[in-house]
Parts: C-alpha cells; sequence; structure tokens
C-alpha cells in the first residue's frame, strides 16, 4: 500500500477507536451512580461515610470515573482496532504469536483490578484509617479523593498484571532470554519496589501488596520463557535436521543420476 492510504487506514482506525471509547463513556456516565455505589462499598462495609463537599463535585467525579472506565472497558475495542491496522503488515507465524498476548493483556489487567478491588482495597482503608487516626475522630471520605486513589490502585494493579505478558513477548520475538532476566533478578527486585513506591499510595500495606506480585510475575515470565525457548530450540533443531535430509536426499539423487 502507498503511504497515503496507509494514512487513510490509519485515519480510519483512530476514528473507530475513538468511537468505542466515547460510547463506552456516556453509557458509564449514564450508569455512573451504580458504578460509583460499586467501588464505595468496600468503605461503606466497614462503617466509613463518603462524602461530596462542593457543588460540582461529584459531577467531575462522574466525568473523570466515565473517562477511566470507559478506557478500562472500551481497551479490548481499541486493541482489535490496532490489531487490525498492524495485522496486515504480519506474516502468518506472526500473528499467531502475537495473538495470545492481544488476548491476555485486557485479561490480566481486569485480574489485577479484581485483586485490588476485593482483596487489598480493604485492607488499605482500614490500615490508613485505624492505624493513623485517633479512634475519637470521626472517618469520613471525600468522593473525589477516595475516586484518585480508587483510580490510582486500578492502574498500579493492572500495570503489575501486566508483567509477565510483557516479558514473554519481548522473550518471544529474542529481545529478551530467560537467562538475562535472571541475572538481573537483584535489579528487578528493587525496580519492583521503587514502581510500588510511586504508583501505589503512601502506605507500606498497598506497596507490599503491589511488589509482591510484580517480583512473582517476573518469576512467571521466566519459567514461561524457558518453556518458549525450548520450544523455540526443538522447532531449530527439526529444522536444521529436515534441512540435512534433504541435502542428503539431493546428494543421493546427484549420485544416482551421475551413475
Amino acid at each position: 500500500m502507498p503511504l497515503l492510504d496507509h494514512l487513510i487506514e490509519l485515519r480510519k482506525r483512530l476514528i473507530y477507536a475513538l468511537v468505542c471509547f466515547f460510547a463506552v463513556f456516556f453509557i458509564t456516565f449514564y450508569f455512573a451512580k451504580p458504578i460509583f455505589s460499586f467501588l464505595i462499598q468496600p468503605a461503606l462495609a466497614d462503617g466509613y461515610k463518603v462524602i461530596v463537599l462542593d457543588i460540582f463535585e461529584f459531577f467531575f467525579v462522574t466525568v473523570k470515573l466515565s473517562a477511566f472506565v470507559a478506557l478500562i472497558v472500551g481497551f479490548p475495542l481499541i486493541a482489535v482496532q490496532i490489531w487490525l491496522f498492524v495485522a496486515p503488515g504480519l506474516y502468518r507465524h506472526e500473528k499467531r504469536a502475537f495473538v495470545p498476548f492481544l488476548v491476555a493483556t485486557p485479561f490480566m489487567f481486569y485480574a489485577g483490578c479484581a485483586l485490588m478491588y476485593y482483596v487489598v482495597l480493604p485492607y488499605v482503608i482500614n490500615f490508613m484509617l485505624t492505624q493513623y487516626a485517633p479512634p475519637d475522630i470521626e472517618k469520613t471520605l471525600r468522593s473525589s479523593d477516595y475516586l484518585e486513589r480508587i483510580l490510582q490502585l486500578v492502574f498500579a494493579f493492572g500495570f503489575a498484571f501486566e508483567v509477565p505478558v510483557l516479558l514473554t513477548l519481548l522473550i518471544q520475538v529474542g529481545i529478551a532470554t530467560t537467562e538475562g532476566l535472571k541475572s538481573k533478578r537483584r535489579y528487578a527486585i528493587v525496580v519492583a519496589f521503587v514502581i510500588a513506591a510511586v504508583l501505589a499510595p503512601p502506605d507500606v500495606v498497598s506497596q507490599i501488596a503491589l511488589a509482591i506480585p510484580l517480583m512473582a510475575f517476573y518469576e512467571i515470565s521466566i519459567l514461561i520463557g524457558g518453556v518458549i525457548e525450548r520450544k523455540r530450540a526443538a522447532a531449530d533443531k527439526a529444522a536444521e535436521e529436515a534441512e540435512e535430509k534433504a541435502e542428503e536426499a539431493e546428494k543421493k539423487a546427484e549420485e544416482s543420476a551421475n551413475r
């Protein structure tokens, strides 16, 4: 395809991606109240109150929540448009290699969000409000601040669960190796805690809860990468043997012809 046709195709895919995003955004905006009620359940279950202190506060909370949910929920639809733009330029074996990662990316992100909401978030709320606040102070949470912390945790744990997908993809395409990952394990541990300190809220519970999955997924990536490398080595060996057999057959055919 000429460059102009590529640009036209890219524009079409971008338009489709934006349509998907805004479609999910308006649906989420319409159902923002039950979605926010769902998000504050961990706080309400422990007896805390979520309040609004400004006239326009909940409107902006609704807009921010709708945009973020539209990005998360609409990501598979956006990823499909990216894939439809890139796929025609790939070989068949490259398509087969990338499709599992395309499927695993949203699945792992949603798994991280679920772990954050059902396991980590209740502990973070209780730890921060019982460890540092005196017992005689009424504990209330501002809606905008609560949503900001929720989104921060969602991004942090969603990112953590993408680590094995990214590392496995790098091994699959040959950019990284399992031996290289093993040799850099000590640096990976430091980076995991640095990422946890930057992305997670400033408390020990959430930072450790984020750093542990990062380190665990790093080790899982090494195991998966080992399987990929063994399969690749076996395939290369089989190809070499097939090539040697073809050469031997060709030599025998030439010898027979000479006779």
